[in-house]
């Protein structure tokens, strides 16, 4: 398995550039993947040595106060140099401190193919997302999840703890795994959060990046089986905290529609038929026995619909023995 890239992404016409600065860092985090074994220690000296850590901000320029303290908890950030890139999709930037990279799209293209964009602007060997509506309380989080990553070759994605800034409970469903009782119990997953993460840039590059024409909903898990079967691991540690508001996801236009559309191409590209045909029938069985709402069963059927009459993208089904590692960690592919 390939180390951090030592190349750098092309600057994006239009944008600024920052430069960012090796660190020197080296540590271990509890719970690492024992499967890393000798290697992680062979390598681990040397790779914390090189990585470089960027955090990208994705906006739809709609909320610049909320934006400018999720730049600052990322600037405040103690131990390691992070540089910050923030991508707006289709609007306006509000002006940011200096030094940060910025670039402009001409239009929305969803949530995915953002990230993508903001992703070739990035120098780090670990990416962090972060939204526009999240930020940092910490000021220690960057070197801790840098140092799991540079105890770790195997690890590929962190999934970050997200946390009510209200002082509410967690929320289940910001918990990747089926067993979401416990939201600060780290555990291996096969998923993670899009907008409370951070990815070893080679990891992102192997699985082929986010599925773009997603433009919402699922693209995290299909970059995750398709990472997973790279052979890299993920895992949710409850220590890696993001603060955001408590809000429903089906507040946003078409949830219903490309939930169920999305599901379909997540199945199409990702899965052996056999377990395609047993994910998508156990989400039809879920979906009408969780949804009292004809209206929206009505939406939910209609994109499940689209995505059988529309073309997901490459097909690369994921091996039978990652989908055994998957069981193990707790989630099968069929669910």
């Amino acid at each position: 398995m390939s180390g951090p890239p030592s190349s750098q992404a092309a600057p994006v016409a239009g944008s600024t550039s920052a430069s960012g600065r090796p660190t020197d860092l080296s540590g271990r985090l509890d719970g690492v993947s024992p499967e890393a074994g000798e290697w992680s220690a062979q390598f681990q000296g040397a790779e914390s040595a090189q990585m470089k850590v960027s955090c990208l901000v994705l906006t739809m320029g709609n909320r610049p106060a909320e934006l400018r303290r999720a730049v600052n908890s990322v600037l405040e950030q103690e131990g390691v140099d992070v540089e910050v890139v923030v991508v707006s999709n289709g609007a306006d930037l509000p002006p940011l401190p200096e030094g940060v990279v910025t670039t402009k799209l001409p239009e929305n293209l969803g949530i995915p193919e953002g990230r993508n964009h903001g992703v070739k602007l990035c120098s780090g060997d670990i990416v962090f997302f972060l939204d526009d509506d999240g930020w940092y309380r910490s000021r220690d989080l960057a070197r801790h999840v840098h140092d799991a990553f540079a105890a770790d070759p195997t690890l590929g994605i962190v999934s970050f703890r997200v946390a009510d800034p209200d002082g509410g409970p967690d929320q289940r469903r910001h918990v990747p795994r089926l067993r979401a009782s416990d939201p600060q119990r780290s555990s291996p997953v096969t998923t993670f959060l899009g907008g409370a993460c951070a990815i070893r840039r080679t990891a992102f590059e192997q699985g082929g990046g986010l599925p773009g024409s997603f433009f919402y909903a699922h693209e995290e898990t299909d970059l995750a089986w398709r990472v997973l079967n790279a052979g890299y691991h993920i895992r949710y540690d409850a220590e890696a905290v993001m603060y955001h508001p408590a809000l429903p996801p089906s507040r946003h236009e078409d949830f219903y529609r490309l939930n169920a559309r999305n599901r379909v191409w997540l199945a199409r590209r990702n899965l052996p038929w056999l377990l395609a045909a047993c994910y998508l029938a156990t989400w039809i069985v879920l979906t009408v026995l969780r949804e009292r709402s004809p209206g929206r069963l009505r939406c939910w059927f209609a994109g499940f619909c689209e995505g059988w009459r529309h073309d997901p993208g490459p097909r690369a089904p994921i091996t039978w023995s990652t989908a055994w590692r998957m069981t193990r960690s707790g989630r099968p592919p069929i669910i």
